[in-house]
Parts: structure tokens; C-alpha cells; sequence
């Protein structure tokens, strides 16, 4: 029992500080049409990928057309 308590409590400690690898997708949407793009994060927490990719979100607005970057991980 002893055993299997400790198997479980180092299991739970190694998945909550977890760092993968997470792919983020950007689609850039302008009058021309769409085009999307796809980056590595590299090795980081899940709420740490997340910031990094949406800090690739942008909108502007150039001579009247708008074009717009949303990015999301996949």
C-alpha cells in the first residue's frame, strides 16, 4: 500500500510541472485572403506556451484595409 501511495504522489508532481513542446497557429487574415502559419513553442508550461502565442495576436488597419493576426496553439 505504502508502495503504491508513493508511486501515485511522484506520478502527480512530475505532470504538474510538465514542459513540452506546443505548436501555435497564427492565420493572417487581409483583403487578399488567408494564409496561417504554424510555430514550435519550444519546451515551457502550458499557461507559459499560451501567452507566448497569443502575444502574436494583432489587428491594424493600413490605407483603409484591415488585416488582422489571430494565433491559437493546436
Amino acid at each position: 500500500m505504502r508502495s503504491l501511495l508513493l508511486i501515485f504522489a511522484v506520478a502527480s508532481v512530475g505532470l504538474t510541472s510538465c514542459r513540452k513542446d506546443y505548436v501555435c497557429e497564427c492565420v493572417k487574415t487581409s483583403p487578399n485572403g488567408t494564409s496561417s502559419e504554424t510555430n514550435n513553442t519550444g519546451k515551457m508550461k502550458l499557461d507559459e506556451a499560451r501567452a507566448k502565442c497569443n502575444d502574436g495576436d494583432k489587428s491594424e488597419t493600413v490605407l483603409g484595409q484591415t488585416y488582422t493576426t489571430d494565433c491559437s496553439l493546436k
